[in-house]
């Protein structure tokens, strides 16, 4: 695939400069939902798809993007000058927000350069390609100006480019999970402190299968930043009696106790997702770690209850993609993954049955919906990095 990307490129620049490319992966959050801007764990895997990008510099300042997944929208041209967030550049707005970030860091960018994006990530459902781009273009600016910069840093810019100059409110997992992302292994992040562990993802004779609702997460954002309010409410109703940062720092028994303090009924409901998904999560990487695959997949099935009964973020497609997946033979567990309303599930699938299980939840889902249901049987691979030929 890489030889045919190189190919296009050549033939929409016209390249006669050394020609480089870059690879970052999307991720799939296997626990620990809404957790992350809540100061809490998450448990995500970068992927084997994500986004490729082909590049080479220029002799000036002049910044030409395009991509293969918005070709109707031509070659974007821009200028390291001219960094600004434009309505009509759509998905460009972010490596041009990267860019940004870089400028503000202080960091010299002394030429422009030709980008070809491509990701076999779909779009819209919520495996997080907007984050997949920004970190490949993190990675490509830091190799081809030899700025040496840690993947750490480079992490920490990406969401900030997404905060600052996209305008999205988002924590830092995704961003994480792509950045710092290792072959066959999870990592536990507490969102908080950014301490984190690899875990092996030591699934035996099953698999990690992705479900496409293909609906198109129309309220996500808007109810994404209800939530944080909710949620950010309740955390203040609680600091009223209790010295904590965040309802990560919360156990179960402490806000079962603590709860009477939440004014709203809503925003109760809201915080109690986000302390009990945070103990499932941790609860659910130990039983991982022990081989409990069982145990692992039970959480997993609870995280949905609890996103679709108490943060009330699922909708009918993902419930609907979710409950044909706990009716399958060889189904360890199954939930949705992502912001919600639309977006897609992870289950965990016994290989023996995962033909049976993408037919019969297909048919089940589209009885019910009236939509086709994608598939992706996926591995977790190696966080964002440069690509050779040979390695491809």
């Amino acid at each position: 695939m890489l030889g045919k990307l190189i190919e296009e490129f050549k033939q929409i620049f016209h390249s006669s400069e050394a020609i480089r490319y870059f690879f970052a992966p999307g991720r799939v959050n296997l626990i620990g939902e809404h957790t992350d801007y809540n100061g809490g764990h998450v448990f995500p895997c970068s992927l084997s798809i994500g986004t490729y990008a082909v590049v080479q510099k220029r002799h000036d300042r002049k910044i030409r993007m395009y991509s293969k997944n918005f070709s109707e929208a031509g070659v974007i041209e821009s200028s390291l000058e001219q960094l600004t967030y434009k309505t009509e550049d759509d998905w460009a707005n972010y490596p041009k927000g990267v860019m940004d970030t870089f400028k503000k860091h202080g960091y010299d960018l002394p030429f422009g350069f030709d980008i070809l994006f491509f990701g076999n990530i779909p779009n819209g459902a919520g495996l997080s390609s907007s984050a997949s781009i920004e970190l490949v273009t993190c990675v490509l600016l830091n190799k081809i100006f030899e700025l040496n910069i840690d993947m750490m840093d480079l992490v920490k810019m990406a969401q900030q480019a997404e905060n600052e100059f996209i305008g999205v409110s988002c924590g830092i997992m995704d961003q994480f999970a792509i950045g710092m992302g290792k072959e066959n292994q999870a990592v536990l992040l507490n969102c908080q402190t950014l301490e984190y562990q690899y875990s092996p993802l030591q699934l035996t004779d099953a698999v990690l299968v992705i479900s496409n609702t293909n609906k198109r997460r129309g309220l996500a954002d808007s109810k994404y930043n209800e939530r944080r309010m909710e949620c950010e409410r309740a955390l203040s109703d609680l600091q009223t009696s209790l010295s904590i940062n965040s309802l990560g720092d919360l156990t179960k028994e402490q806000f079962e106790k603590y709860k009477f303090l939440i004014q709203n009924e809503v925003d109760c409901k809201r915080a109690k997702h986000a302390v009990y998904e945070n103990e499932r999560t941790k609860e659910a990487v130990a039983k991982l770690q022990n081989g409990d695959l069982k145990g692992f997949g039970q959480l997993m099935n609870e995280s949905h209850c609890s996103l679709r009964d108490d943060y009330e973020v699922s909708g009918k497609e993902l419930d609907a993609l979710v409950e044909a997946a706990w009716l399958q033979e060889g189904v360890i567990g199954s939930r949705m993954t992502g912001a919600g309303f639309g977006g897609c599930t992870i289950s965990i699938v016994q290989k023996a049955q995962v033909d049976r299980f993408i037919e019969q939840v297909r048919d089940t889902y589209y009885e019910k919906t009236s939509l086709e249901a994608e598939f992706y049987v996926v591995t977790v691979g190696e966080g964002a990095r440069e690509l050779t030929l040979e390695a491809v």
